[in-house]
């Protein structure tokens, strides 16, 4: 009875080990996704903003290029 005992108690722990897991990959997940999903609305800003960085991007590439 006692071993019956240990084994069912063994279940619950790995149970709610298991559950706590699932939990937290789910917190996990739905926070990734939050990341990766855009805004619904970009502001002018934003825009300029994402322009610039390209543009310096793009510079530093061909820079990087060039012989000197």
């Amino acid at each position: 009875m006692a071993r019956e005992s240990n084994v069912l108690m063994s279940a619950d722990v790995v149970r709610e080990d298991f559950s706590e897991y699932v939990a937290h990959l789910q917190l996990h997940m739905a926070l990734q996704a939050r990341n990766l999903v855009p805004p619904l609305k970009q502001s002018i800003e934003d825009s300029r903003v994402q322009l610039l960085h390209q543009t310096q991007a793009n510079f530093e590439k061909l820079a990087s290029r060039q012989a000197l």
